[in-house]
């Protein structure tokens, strides 16, 4: 778990005085990554407490996280500083936050970043690390994994070293999200919740979680009254609970099969799960029924037809993607999913995106 927490409107100005005791020496800088759209933005910028030998990275949400990235920035880090950072700080979306948590974990670790994807193969601890959401939903902030599309498949790296050191809950800073990517995301946390609350890992601890974000997500997305303020409180609290929930369960068939969309075809990670969890009445009725009527209430469009022109060989890429991430289908179906998840089964689905 996340061992500590602020929470609060403008809680960000704190973040100098959480750092401060963190530093190891004048020379071990903190770095920071910061999404590339707060570029010029000095509301928030301004904000950042950059001081001695510090370095702040804008990085590009535009396409999710590469293993390759990692260990450029992991290069950089070490050939242009003398001493070991004191600590990584993302300041960001899941994009930014996974690519914190990455960095974090590779430079106390040999090799490179496609060496531990998977589960629980990180053997040293990361150094100080700290994330900072401007967009809620992905739970990238309290999750075990970072999510990186390597040279063979996208996977995350779970690991107990994972998770933030801190954690600065500021809604405040998701005043200026879009409208579609403000649903994206949300149904990001929405899908974790029905994953959850329907898999076979489903437990007491993670089942409190889900039922608290899946509540919250029904008063941000299908009742009204809520305001501007309100909502953006009450989806940072959906995203934090159901990335708990998953953290102590697992996701299911949606994440599953995005995770083959984005690896084919770049398709971020938020879009990606609505385009598939539109069309998994099968496995989750009253979550998909639910999802759909969140989408007609604001009016949103999902990409259709994506892979309409795909070849034979581009459908199995995704299919092999989709079935590598076994915990996934073991908690969406139970221990003999092998016998009902073909690949027929999956292309057929693909078909109708």
């Amino acid at each position: 778990m996340v061992s500590r927490v602020v929470f609060g409107r403008g809680s960000f100005n704190q973040l100098g005085d959480i750092l401060s005791p963190k530093r190891l020496n004048t020379k071990a800088p903190f770095i920071f990554f910061v999404d590339e759209v707060f570029k010029g933005n000095a509301w928030l910028t301004s904000r950042i407490p950059l001081s001695y030998d510090d370095k702040l990275y804008y990085v590009s949400a535009n396409e999710e996280p590469k293993t390759s990235q990692i260990d450029e920035l992991v290069e950089d880090i070490i050939l242009n500083h003398k001493e070991r950072p004191s600590g990584i700080i993302g300041i960001g979306g899941g994009c930014i936050l996974d690519v914190a948590k990455a960095v974090s974990i590779m430079l106390t670790n040999k090799g490179q970043s496609k060496d531990y994807q998977g589960w629980d193969l990180v053997k040293n601890p990361a150094i100080y690390h700290v994330g900072i959401p401007t967009i809620s939903g992905t739970g990238a902030e309290v999750s075990r994994t970072t999510i990186l599309t390597g040279p063979d498949r996208k996977l995350g790296i779970n690991s107990d070293y994972t998770p933030f050191d801190q954690v600065i809950l500021d809604p405040e800073l998701t005043k200026d999200v879009p409208k579609e990517q403000w649903f994206y995301t949300g149904m990001d946390c929405y899908v974790h919740c029905i994953e959850s609350l329907n898999g076979t890992y489903l437990n007491a601890f993670s089942k409190s979680y889900g039922e608290k974000a899946f509540s919250l997500c029904k008063e941000i997305f299908v009742e009204d009254g809520l305001s501007a303020e309100e909502s953006q409180d009450k989806l940072m609290m959906a995203s934090w609970h159901g990335g708990m929930s998953i953290a102590y369960s697992q996701v299911g068939v949606a994440h599953a099969m995005s995770y083959g969309l984005s690896y084919l075809l770049g398709t971020k990670h938020g879009i990606g799960n609505c385009i598939v969890f539109d069309h998994l009445e099968d496995y989750y009725p009253d979550g998909v029924a639910l999802f759909k009527e969140m989408k007609a209430k604001h009016k949103i469009e999902l990409p259709q037809g994506i892979c309409a022109d795909l070849s034979d060989k581009e459908f199995n890429i995704m299919i092999d993607v989709a079935l590598s991430l076994e915990p996934l289908w073991e908690n969406a179906i139970g221990k003999q999913w092998k016998k009902t998840i073909t690949r027929e089964t999956l292309r057929a689905l693909y078909q109708k995106m």
